[in-house]
């Protein structure tokens, strides 16, 4: 047998999971960096629907700001503990705005759009290189 087989099936699987990671990761740092964004300004749009939740207004520039900071840390390189955080901040966001709309029954629509976030934050968290971890493993 030639290594080229070999070699194939060792690095295919991997150019397989970076794709992913980076199409996840690129979803979510863009939904939170546009959504940071339309906090911030608060868009009409966005200020009714944190109020139809029941949140006060001056939350949607708390929150927006770090859904900015949380898009650049996981695009950034390096600093692994800063990205767990922003995947924690991501994941807490979103399970907490579904939560949000089924306890209030508003705009239920968002719901599903929520889900498939939560679930690409998991799967770009789940991805990620061994680079942007904080315990690296070691092979001995």
């Amino acid at each position: 047998m030639t290594p080229i087989p070999g070699i194939v099936r060792r690095y295919g699987p991997v150019r397989l999971r970076l794709a992913g990671y980076w199409l996840a990761t690129a979803a979510v740092a863009a939904e939170l960096a546009a959504g940071g964004i339309w906090d911030i300004a608060r868009l009409p749009y966005v200020r009714d629907l944190v109020t139809h939740l029941g949140y006060p207004p001056y939350f949607l520039v708390l929150l927006g700001t770090w859904k900015v900071l949380g898009a650049i840390a996981l695009l950034a390189p390096r600093r692994a503990l800063v990205k767990e955080w922003a995947y924690a901040g991501a994941f807490y966001t979103y399970t907490g705005a579904i939560v949000s709309h089924l306890t209030t029954g508003y705009d239920l629509g968002e719901v599903w759009l929520l889900a498939i976030l939560t679930a690409l934050t998991a799967l770009s968290w789940a991805l990620r290189p061994s680079s942007r971890r904080t315990h690296r493993l070691t092979v001995q």
